[in-house]
């Protein structure tokens, strides 16, 4: 299974352009890498321009959720759209996005953890249902936003569903990156999943992004990973059979003791 990564610099609140960008990336690296699935990060839409969100958030996934499903048909790849600001009820979520290469939407999941440090409760709706599973090519995956990749529940309950690659889309910014990074090696090696993320690069509103997009296997080997300041492609093959090896190598699902966990 082959992936793309954007690594992206997002234009602040305009929907447009960074909608451009991405036909543009599209349009480069489909043909020439013929990934499976392509990967965008968290609010490549709008950046985190909370007080604008009001004005410009996608509503009821209008327009990014048929942009991306148009994409997915025209070029038949996967898609993990990252996140976007959406309006629902007249409330704003920050709404991860997974449409499937025929054009499918197949998975939408609202952020659970909103990042106080960055103001998003003053903004923003807490997802309110429970994380779920989905599946691409007959693969179980999973999806988290950002600041979920601190609770390690979200990827336990996955895990323990069955996924095989979990994916973490960000805006994570450079003072915490070494937090991102060991996060996200605990995550794969504690669940015995490939673990694959895309952040963003670029500074907005006194805030600089870290990138060090990863792919990284169910051992726990960063396989490929982005620069800290560079908007660019991550191309990874990752070979699923490798999770059932590691699962059985060390077989710590059959030896968990639930009953005893508090």
């Amino acid at each position: 299974m082959k992936y793309a990564i954007f690594q992206m610099d997002i234009v602040p609140g305009e929907i447009e352009k960074n909608h451009k960008k991405v036909i543009e990336w599209m349009e480069e690296t489909v043909p020439k890498e013929q990934p499976d699935i392509v990967m965008l990060p968290e609010m490549w839409t709008t950046a985190y321009t909370l007080q604008e969100l009001d004005k410009i958030a996608d509503v009821d996934g209008e327009p990014t959720i048929p942009f991306l499903k148009e994409l997915s048909k025209k070029y038949h790849v996967h898609i993990v759209g990252g996140s976007i600001a959406n309006k629902k009820s007249g409330k704003i979520y920050n709404t991860a996005v997974v449409v499937n290469k025929d054009g499918e939407l197949i998975y939408l999941y609202d952020k659970i953890h909103l990042v106080p440090m960055l103001d998003e409760p003053l903004y923003l709706e807490g997802g309110q249902n429970k994380i779920e599973t989905f599946t691409l090519d007959g693969v179980k995956m999973g999806i988290i936003i950002c600041y979920d990749l601190r609770f390690p529940e979200l990827a336990r309950e996955l895990a323990l569903s069955g996924i095989e690659v979990l994916h973490v889309v960000g805006e994570w910014p450079t003072p915490r990156i070494d937090h991102w990074k060991t996060l996200q090696l605990a995550r794969a090696i504690e669940n015995q999943t490939y673990v694959i993320s895309s952040n963003r690069v670029g500074f907005y509103d006194d805030t600089l992004f870290g990138g060090h997009s990863l792919v990284i296997d169910p051992w726990g080997h960063i396989i490929q990973e982005g620069s800290s300041d560079k908007e660019e492609t991550i191309i990874a093959n990752i070979d699923i059979d490798m999770v059932s090896e590691v699962r059985s190598k060390v077989p710590v699902f059959s030896n968990r003791r639930p009953k005893l966990y508090r």
